[in-house]
């Protein structure tokens, strides 16, 4: 858990942050993925397809952030969590374009 008050008001922010999203997208599950040095990405996915992510300074802060949202996590992002992500467009055109050949997207 999150030790000191700034860590504690950084999980509380991200907690509002996920509340949010999750309003937005009728209700959302989540992710906590480390990402090295940078912290922990906190995956979440809506209930209505719609995906985002936040990113927390720590594990721990992620965990307390997404314990504090009443947000349901995955222990690993698998095919059927996977799936409930709904992609349009733009996405495959986003990674389309990192391969190469693909669109630019400029």
């Amino acid at each position: 858990m999150a030790e000191t008050k700034q860590e504690e008001r950084k999980a509380a922010k991200l907690a509002k942050e996920i509340q949010a999203f999750s309003k937005e997208h009728g209700g959302s599950e989540g992710h906590l993925a480390h990402i090295g040095q940078a912290g922990t990405r906190i995956v979440l996915v809506g209930t209505d397809g719609g995906w985002g992510d936040l990113v927390a300074p720590t594990h721990a802060i992620a965990r307390q952030a997404a314990e504090k949202a009443g947000l349901t996590l995955h222990e690993e992002f698998d095919g059927e969590f996977a799936a409930k992500v709904e992609t349009g467009p733009y996405e495959w055109t986003r990674m389309a374009g990192i391969q190469i050949g693909g669109p630019s997207n400029r």
